[in-house]
């Protein structure tokens, strides 16, 4: 956990920025990305060193002539000496890293130095420099800190899906060292570092043993996106939480298809940007022969199961217009998840998760790759409170169904098959969604319980009513009497 003072010191960082004529909170993290990754260059670049000295072959990048492009020399220069250091040398030996094969070189090919006066980046080295970053945990904090940053200044903040929510999604599908985890539409990397931390915690015997150690490094997590700044962002998100060299690469998901990566992974997380639809020309056809539409949220669903080998699962989050859509895509899509594969779980978020960015209602879709089948039932919850409040502010709040999500998910299997349609949570048998066109709303499916109203059984009414019967006969039998 990120301490008050570790917080204040990155507020310093950030508040420098801002005085310093940069507001833009992505660019303020870009340079902020470049200058960590210059610092952790000379850290192992140190270790290199040592390692030299007891006599290992070392791997240094620094040549004898590069020795000043290294932070623990240009860090104590004066600011109109550093500021030429770094821009007309470090940037551009940045640029040239590209070629040594790793994913960190590849995203500083184009780095660009944007800090605009000597002083600025003088404060902003001795504020960095300040940071304690030997602790794996420590660094992984500080970064969620930065990027919550982006969040919290209302910019670009799609990029970021809630944390609590992320960690809900990877607990449900429980990653395991063998898998190979993609997100499709990574930003900054969220759902993999959640999913790297969750194998480090759950299975920690993946970083003792070397094969394993070697694949959760090198070819376990696996990111696309179209933005650079995102792909530099993601990481360095990733190497703050300690991966060496995952695989975060430029890529148009919809666009170039899944041709190359088609049935290569075992666990798609996601939580794509949904903008309406796109060029039909430009889409993808492999996706286009999945499910003919131009709507993104229908194309990446499709995406998806392209991508998942045949066993392999999903946790995504889609708009709630897939779970009811009337076009001839949404049903044919809906079809596929149920008919062809196995659609296991919907769990419908409150409207207000994305607050304030967008109001949109979503739900996160649970499914399993089979090609054959398989959705027998379909377990449903409906979300009241996720632990915030629902406005813009999103404060925290006691009320949080997401425990109690988890727990059930659980039991989907057995004690949920037998819980009412009153409940928050309950599981729909596959012949009844098929006999109501695959649709998938939960409230096509719950019964509302109505506390005003009270139903008395059958029984009751009919015993009120012979009643009833008996007093109107004993009165007519004492009328007549007195006619008489």
């Amino acid at each position: 956990m990120i301490t008050g003072e570790l917080k204040s010191k990155v507020d310093r960082v950030w508040d420098a920025f801002w005085s310093g004529g940069i507001s833009n909170p992505l660019e303020v993290i870009e340079q902020i990305t470049y200058l960590l990754f210059i610092r952790r260059l000379d850290d192992l670049e140190t270790l290199e060193e040592r390692k030299a000295r007891l006599g290992a072959v070392g791997e240094l990048r620094f040549g004898s002539d590069q020795q000043e492009l290294r932070w623990s020399r240009f860090k104590n220069q004066k600011p109109a000496v550093m500021f030429a250091t770094v821009g007309e040398k470090v940037f551009p030996f940045l640029r040239t890293l590209g070629s040594d094969g790793s994913t960190y070189g590849e995203h500083m090919k184009d780095a660009r130095f944007t800090i605009p006066t000597p002083q600025l980046l003088s404060r902003v080295v001795d504020l960095l420099d300040e940071i304690p970053m030997t602790d794996r945990d420590t660094n992984g904090d500080l970064y969620e800190y930065l990027l919550s940053k982006i969040a919290s200044a209302g910019v670009n903040g799609q990029f970021r899906t809630p944390r609590h929510i992320i960690k809900l999604m990877v607990d449900m599908t429980a990653p395991q060292p063998s898998d190979e985890i993609c997100d499709p539409a990574s930003g900054t990397a969220g759902f993999l570092v959640a999913a790297s931390e969750y194998i480090r915690e759950q299975h920690p015997a993946v970083l003792t043993d070397a094969d394993q150690r070697k694949h959760f490094h090198a070819s376990m997590f696996h990111g696309y996106d179209f933005d650079n700044t995102m792909l530099r962002i993601a990481s360095m998100n990733m190497l703050m939480h300690g991966i060496d060299s995952p695989d975060i690469r430029y890529r148009d998901s919809l666009s170039e298809g899944a041709s190359e990566d088609t049935e290569k992974y075992t666990l798609i997380l996601a939580n794509p940007p949904f903008a309406g639809s796109l060029d039909y020309e430009a889409t993808s056809k492999d996706l286009q022969r999945v499910v003919k539409t131009k709507s993104t949220e229908l194309l990446f669903v499709a995406l998806f199961l392209k991508l998942l080998k045949p066993g392999g699962r999903a946790a995504v989050v889609v708009p709630e217009g897939v779970l009811f859509g009337s076009t001839k895509a949404h049903k044919e899509l809906r079809r596929t998840l149920i008919e062809d594969q196995k659609l296991e779980g919907v769990v419908k978020l409150p409207s207000g998760v994305f607050k304030p960015y967008s109001p949109v209602s979503t739900a996160i879709l649970l499914f399993t790759k089979t090609n054959s089948g398989g959705t027998e039932q379909v377990w449903f919850y409906d979300v009241g409170a996720d632990g915030y409040s629902l406005d813009d502010k999103r404060s925290a709040v006691e009320a949080n169904d997401l425990p109690d999500v988890l727990a059930r998910w659980g039991t989907r299997d057995s004690s949920e098959l037998e819980r009412r349609r009153t409940e928050r949570s309950f599981s729909v048998p596959k012949d009844e969604i098929v006999k109501h066109g695959f649709e998938l709303s939960l409230n096509r499916y719950n019964e509302v319980v109505h506390d005003d109203v009270h139903h008395r059984s059958p029984l009751e009414i009919i015993a009120e009513v012979e009643k009833l019967e008996g007093e109107i006969a004993a009165g007519l039998k004492a009328l007549k009497a007195m006619l008489s």
